[in-house]
């Protein structure tokens, strides 16, 4: 009998692998956030490019387009640090 996909890779030890990567990330996560936090800005960052190229009608390169994502991410990282500052200063 043939066996999936998924029998194979539970049969393997892929998913006890997995999971283990995931507690470790989790374990890292919860010691340094700033890689991590990079790390997702920038695939924010590829995700929100290609609608600031879109929307300037391509008038734009790319690369100008990946900055000006960035700098908007990191303008919204911002404002939504400042509004917490200024609604919880006991916290700062």
């Amino acid at each position: 009998m043939k066996k999936t996909f998924l029998q194979r890779m539970v049969s393997v030890g892929f998913l006890a692998d997995v999971m283990e990567a995931i507690a470790f990330i989790w374990g890292e996560f919860c010691r340094q956030r700033l890689p991590l936090v990079i790390f997702v800005g920038l695939c924010l960052n590829v995700l929100v490019a290609p609608c600031v190229y879109a929307a300037t009608g391509a008038n734009l390169e790319p690369r100008y387009a990946y900055a000006l994502g960035g700098l908007g991410l990191v303008t919204l990282a911002l404002v939504v640090y400042l509004f917490d500052v200024v609604f919880r200063p006991e916290r700062y």
